[in-house]
């Protein structure tokens, strides 16, 4: 019996393999001090709690008239105007008997409980500020947004560990944050081995391939907010490899490399991470996917390795290595959202392992499948704009409804 053979891992789940992943790697615990607008993307940690109300006082939802309700007994009621407040301006204290012509986010006048929209009033001359036809029925706090509707002094308004998107940063801004606490950037470093290997841009030898996965890789890094430390290509010798791994732990937190992780495979980055540091070699019950390397390089740097091809070493960084980057960072979610979206194909062939297929939506709101889906053909991935989950030993015809995972969630 061959050594691959007795030496081959027995597949686990990709619940397994992620839960070992998880439960190993642990948040850095550094942090940063970085301008609001700086940071986008970053990972909270230290919670942002508002020291004001949002919005700090009563004011107009709508352009047209502050009054009181009881002035107006009915539809047709003539109100002299007695001041304009534009936002910004604090009017004075409001008359019985009149009205304030008033425009979006200004401050209600204190005395005044409603707000007539514009549309439903009619201008009339007169002296000073003229006068209003109040023309609808007005109800006591139409049209007012309430001092602290939005958000509570003292409230919690974004938690730590929450990824900071553009909604988030605008938050903190309405609340005063000029500057937020942020997890410090993992440090990553990328390098590929094998002499096959050649840069965009350069001849295509016979026997040759262009390097798509370091590309790949660096964005998907880049898009979690990562320092990529991007070593390059290693050559394919041993002592090279080791030099590359030694130089990478030296400043980065994780280091990440794809191909050479199948078992049985004659490569030097298997023995060279388990010369530098410890090394297990996973095989995980996913498809596209299944070799995974996990260790860790002099003590300092975490380890993982993915599968060459193309598509399953996107698929893999998507479902293992993304949350632990996350993880890295503190951040409280971790996971992708799924959502229940209906096949409209056929699937009639099962597999022992669990099928990740790359579909995209179609216009009758069900999804379609790339004709190809092999693990060599990139296209699929961009062609499609997300991944199908289908259980280990599920075929299924068209109208079944399954779990669909977005580029949108696997991606950022």
């Amino acid at each position: 019996m061959s050594e691959a053979t007795t030496k081959r891992p027995a597949l686990q789940s990709l619940d397994e393999a992620l839960q070992r992943l998880l439960s190993t790697v642990q948040p850095l615990g550094l942090s940063e001090t970085l301008p609001t607008a700086d940071a986008l993307g970053r990972v909270l940690a230290e919670a942002v709690v508002s020291l004001i109300y949002v919005p700090p006082a009563d004011n107009s939802s709508m352009d047209g008239y502050a009054l009181r309700a009881a002035d107006v007994q009915a539809a047709g009621s003539v109100l002299p105007v007695a001041q304009r407040v534009p936002a910004g301006v604090v009017g004075a204290v409001h008359q019985a008997g009149t009205a304030a012509r008033i425009f979006t986010g200004a401050q209600i006048p204190i005395g005044a409980d409603a707000v007539i929209m514009q549309e439903q009033c009619e201008a009339v001359a007169g002296e000073g500020l003229g006068s209003v036809r109040v023309n609808a029925e007005v109800q006591a706090g139409q049209w007012i947004r309430r001092r602290g509707e939005d958000v509570e002094q003292g409230a919690t308004v974004l938690a730590a560990g929450c990824r900071l998107d553009a909604a988030a940063l605008g938050l903190a801004a309405s609340v005063g944050a000029a500057q937020l606490t942020v997890a410090r950037r993992p440090r990553v470093a990328l390098f590929s081995t094998g002499d096959e290997l050649v840069m965009p841009g350069e001849p295509l030898k016979p026997g040759a391939i262009y390097n798509s996965n370091r590309f790949t890789l660096r964005a998907m890094l880049q898009g979690l907010g990562c320092e990529v430390i991007d070593l390059g290509i290693v050559p394919d010798k041993l002592d090279a490899t080791r030099a590359a791994l030694r130089e990478a732990a030296a400043q980065a937190d994780l280091i990440i490399t794809s191909g050479g992780v199948s078992v049985g495979e004659e490569d030097h980055l298997r023995p060279a991470v388990q010369a530098e540091g410890s090394l297990d070699l996973w095989q995980i019950a996913i498809k596209p996917g299944k070799p995974l390397a996990f260790g860790r390089v002099a003590d300092k740097a975490w380890f993982i390795g993915l599968p060459g091809n193309p598509v399953s070493s996107f698929v893999t960084f998507a479902l293992l290595v993304r949350p632990v980057i996350l993880r890295l960072q503190g951040a409280s979610k971790l996971q992708p959202r799924g959502f229940m979206l209906r096949a409209d194909f056929d699937w009639p062939k099962a597999d022992r392992r669990r099928e990740f297929l790359r579909v995209r939506l179609n216009e009758a709101g069900g999804l379609d499948l790339f004709p190809n889906q092999s693990s060599g053909v990139l296209t699929s991935a961009v062609w499609a704009d997300g991944l199908l989950d289908v259980p280990a030993g599920h075929c299924f015809q068209r109208g079944q409804m399954l779990p669909y995972l977005p580029m949108s969630e696997l991606l950022t």
